[in-house]
């Protein structure tokens, strides 16, 4: 396997904070979340690219810049010219964290358009990951030419891995996510969704058949998240229920279903079994969750035991 991990999605200028009106700048977005934690916990030898389009503005460039100081490989993220980067804002309310967002004009939604350019950012992939996000953002026709470079890929050898994230304000309704995320399943590995966001959309009674629903589409592995209760990993081997740690104090969530993506696939890469990988992927969520932002310093993830 090459030893290349390249996540496609959408990159996010953040503003987090809010109190007295003040806000602290960021970059973050699912697909970059699970790049830094997958770039931090790989071992050495593994390169991870972020594969994206941003603007030419200055804010864009300094998406760049940041993503490029974290160690992930910036070489496939485009710059569009007259665009921008997405935008959104976290507000603390009724004790949980709302978002708003402006990405009318993001770059992003442009990732899948140049097909040359898309087909060298997935070429030497050991393992693609992307979202539903991802796939949300895209014109039909564009997320039809990603899922289809993306099975190019899978069928050359390349693991895939794909986490639904449903985003119900970023479709255009019901059928068109139901259809995007069977399509997606049929390309991918792993299948990684949380059971609370499939129920709107699936007819699933339970988490064991959300898992055996994205089986029969076409992957080979589901790990379906269920917050702070234990997560369900079914494969053709088996069944394992794996719980979460107990945290002394949640301080922000942001990026724990990201966190606990990176840490499952860097630990299925490194070897481990399905089972074992869930708990690593518990632990890396474990400590992000006890610090502010979706990204947290990664000497903080020394604390994983």
């Amino acid at each position: 396997m090459s030893l290349t991990a390249v996540s496609i999605g959408e990159a996010m200028i953040e503003m987090s904070g809010g109190e007295d009106r003040t806000y602290r700048q960021g970059f973050a977005g699912d697909t970059l979340n699970t790049a830094y934690y997958l770039n931090a916990l790989l071992k050495d030898g593994w390169t991870v690219r972020y594969a994206t389009a941003v603007g030419d503005d200055l804010y864009s460039q300094q998406m760049i810049e940041f993503i490029g100081q974290t160690g992930i490989d910036t070489g496939a993220i485009r710059t569009i010219k007259g665009k921008r980067a997405g935008l959104y804002m976290i507000h603390q309310a009724d004790g949980d964290r709302h978002f708003t967002y402006w990405r009318d004009t993001s770059a992003a939604k442009l990732l899948a358009d140049d097909e040359a350019a898309l087909k060298a950012a997935l070429g030497d992939a050991g393992l693609i990951y992307f979202s539903g996000i991802t796939l949300a953002i895209l014109a039909p026709e564009a997320r039809a030419r990603l899922i289809a470079a993306i099975g190019t890929r899978r069928a050359s050898g390349a693991l895939v891995a794909f986490d639904p994230n449903i985003r119900p304000t970023l479709w255009a309704d019901d059928r068109s996510v139901v259809d995007a995320l069977t399509e997606a399943a049929k390309v991918s590995s792993i299948v990684l969704p949380t059971h609370a966001d499939e129920i709107p959309y699936f007819d699933d009674v339970d988490d064991d058949a959300t898992a055996r629903r994205y089986l029969a589409a076409g992957c080979e592995e589901v790990v379906v998240k269920n917050g702070a209760d234990p997560a369900l990993v079914v494969t053709g081997d088996g069944l394992w229920r794996v719980g979460a740690r107990k945290v002394a104090e949640v301080v922000d969530a942001t990026g724990a279903g990201d966190s606990f993506n990176g840490g499952y696939l860097a630990a299925r890469l490194a070897g481990a079994s399905p089972e074992d990988a869930a708990k690593a992927g518990h632990a890396t969520a474990s400590v992000v969750i006890g610090h502010h932002g979706a990204l947290i310093p990664k000497e903080a993830l020394n604390q994983i035991t």
